[in-house]
């Protein structure tokens, strides 16, 4: 796991969740926009590739561009094996997500991956719940946990 020393090279941020169409689309989101005074790489994907290639979930997007924030040019996409060596902190939304990169990460760059949800604040959740089953409520519960996360890890990235 990154500490807070390490943080200071962090120069890229990869979000991820299982389908890159809901929760981490909406993290990479939001967090591009609270953090666009640093200069980092932001990215998200999916532990799986089934949504590859299509946009965000129209309810995560409306969710998000009612908040201000902007889904353009974020297309879901698969981890591949080139995103542990690229991104210096790797931001899972659950522990179902920590595993399944796990498996397939190189054992020397796993302590990259912690869950996303460590940098919040203001909340005592641990993982962003996936919202794609459920209605509205839930993607604006995404959005409140990826603010507070988001607002917590720029200001840690800040202080490093």
């Amino acid at each position: 796991m990154i500490n807070q020393a390490d943080l200071k090279s962090v120069k890229s941020v990869l979000f991820v969740c299982m389908g890159n169409i809901c929760r981490s689309p909406s993290a990479e989101a939001v967090f591009r926009q609270k953090a666009q005074d640093l200069s980092l790489v932001i990215d998200s994907a999916g532990t799986v590739g089934s949504h590859a290639r299509e946009k965000p979930d129209h309810r995560a997007q409306k969710a998000g561009i009612a908040r201000g924030y902007s889904f353009d040019k974020i297309k879901a996409r698969k981890v591949t094996s080139e995103d542990f060596a690229k991104f210096d902190l790797i931001l899972a939304m659950d522990e179902k997500n920590i595993q399944d990169l796990m498996k397939v990460a190189p054992q020397d760059l796993q302590y990259k991956m912690q869950l996303f949800l460590d940098y919040a604040e203001n909340f005592d959740d641990t993982e962003v719940p996936d919202p794609y089953y459920g209605g509205a409520k839930g993607f604006q519960y995404v959005l409140d946990l990826v603010e507070d996360a988001s607002e917590g890890l720029v200001k840690r990235l800040k202080t490093a």
